[in-house]
């Protein structure tokens, strides 16, 4: 009698608790759990039910915004001058500075690395050019042969005096090989760093354990940053089990130069307050004292940081208003592809407006859930009129970016999928320009001509094994 009271309690208590301020697909996969597994489907909850960051961190991330506010400086000289755009993206600019802060600005230069070592080399080789201050964060931070030379840079600059600040994300950058050895060196060669996101509960610092701080930047001098989506880390990411397999991750990265640069710094400077509570005045560079690129081909970017410790997804929101305000074709890269109802929306309408719509994936998957979820997507997207492209084994596609039409891009540490849009802390650049879209489609045939093209034809041919674990996956995966 105890017991079928305690599971009365609990059910009754789930449907008051659950539906609160949550989608409905994850309230609803919450509250099956919990009706068909009440004791476990609760101990889960506790655990991983919570999207957002304790409350001092929610406070703390509130008054940074205010600060970056302040310090981001919409100078004339800098900020975009949006009067040509057309209106829809005028005021895709305007919501991504109210949710924030950010302000998109003119007079910048980017280019894009898709080799795995150049890019690491290319940023070590800026850190040897540091005269101020080098920042860098990423999610996974590892000493390696491919990391080697970045690390000797971060060294000699210490040694010329230049102030060099990590951050790492805590539990993936424990988790890789050698981990000891890599935070042992950052000391020996005397590198501030900390931890972010770090899962201590014995030093009173914890949150929900996947609440992950997944953006990779690297800033110097506030003159030149590199965002994208590779990790600091070998190609197969020192893992027993990916040598085994062969895997290799193919990446993306973008070197930016401008005024920009001072959106990139001030997401990490707001990184390292909210993490060692020390503010780095010296370290701003306002974009206003960055010099600004006056060539025909000078581009407007915007940094747009997101997470669960701002009020709402600040990155859907940028991709569904781009996707609904595209005129003639959306192409998307996305290793994780597991996008909510509101994005299956956007993409198959885009389809239906009659658009040119693209998406590239791996053909294989790093992640056995993450996988079959996103392939329980594909009949839907294919039906719709999507062209699915796969990347071939043993690559891993793990470049985050997508272009719109002829003059819009993103490009970042987002993947299109329900953990980057509500669990992890992510940045991306918004790029308006011809000549930097026009480089990206180089980028987006190359995945073409490597991979294949997956029809609809083939994909319902799948066998009924595979499609009852894409099913049960994609049900999983609402349970954030």
């Amino acid at each position: 009698m105890a017991a079928f009271l305690i599971d009365l309690a609990i059910k009754i208590a789930a449907l008051i608790i659950i539906p609160r301020h949550r989608k409905p697909t994850a309230a609803m996969a919450w509250l099956l759990a919990i009706m068909l597994i009440p004791f476990i489907g609760i101990l889960l909850f506790l655990l991983i039910g919570s999207v957002r960051l304790p409350k001092r961190r929610r406070e703390e991330q509130e008054r940074i915004v205010g600060i970056v506010s302040e310090r981001v400086s919409r100078s004339d000289a800098v900020v975009a001058d949006a009067a040509g755009l057309p209106r829809w993206f005028q005021r895709v600019l305007e919501q991504n500075e109210t949710l924030t802060a950010l302000p998109a600005v003119a007079g910048n230069v980017a280019t894009l690395h898709g080799d795995y070592q150049q890019s690491i080399d290319a940023m070590a080789a800026e850190i040897d050019r540091a005269e101020r201050f080098v920042h860098v964060e990423y999610f996974i931070v590892a000493l390696d042969d491919t990391t080697r030379g970045f690390f000797a840079a971060m060294e000699r600059a210490v040694t010329r005096g230049v102030s060099v600040r990590l951050l790492a994300d805590h539990i993936p950058s424990r988790k890789v090989a050698r981990s000891k050895e890599t935070f042992a060196e950052l000391d020996r060669i005397g590198v501030s760093w900390s931890w972010m996101l770090p899962v201590m509960p014995l030093r009173g610092k914890y949150q929900r354990p996947d609440l992950r701080n997944h953006r990779k930047i690297v800033v110097v001098d506030g003159e030149v940053a590199f965002l994208g989506s590779q990790n600091l880390i070998s190609r197969d990411y020192d893992s027993a089990k990916n040598i085994k397999r062969g895997l290799m991750w193919q990446e993306l990265v973008t070197r930016v130069t401008g005024p920009v640069v001072a959106s990139a710094n001030a997401v990490f400077l707001s990184d390292w307050l909210i993490e060692t509570g020390e503010q780095l005045d010296t370290e701003h560079v306002p974009a206003a004292d960055v010099a600004v690129s006056t060539s025909p081909g000078a581009l407007m970017c915007q940094v747009v940081p997101s997470g669960p410790g701002y009020r709402t997804e600040s990155n859907l929101r940028l991709f569904l208003s781009l996707i609904y305000g595209a005129t003639e074709k959306v192409i998307l890269t996305s290793p994780y592809f597991v996008p909510d109802e509101a994005m299956v929306y956007a993409i198959t309408t885009a389809c239906q407006r009659g658009l040119e719509v693209q998406l590239f994936v791996s053909e294989i998957g790093d992640q056995g859930l993450v996988y079959h979820a996103q392939r329980s997507y594909y009949d839907t997207l294919l039906a719709a009129g999507v062209r699915i492209f796969l990347y071939p084994a043993p690559y891993i596609l793990h470049a985050k970016h997508f272009s719109i039409d002829d003059e819009i891009a993103v490009i970042g540490s987002s993947n299109l999928d329900i953990r980057s849009f509500t669990l992890d802390m992510e940045v991306s650049l918004l790029v308006h320009g011809r000549s930097f879209v026009e480089a990206m489609r180089e980028v987006e045939q190359g995945y073409r001509d490597a991979g294949r093209e997956l029809t609809l034809e083939e994909w319902r041919k799948e066998p009924l094994r595979a499609t009852f674990l894409d099913g049960l996956a994609r049900l999983t995966s609402a349970l954030n």
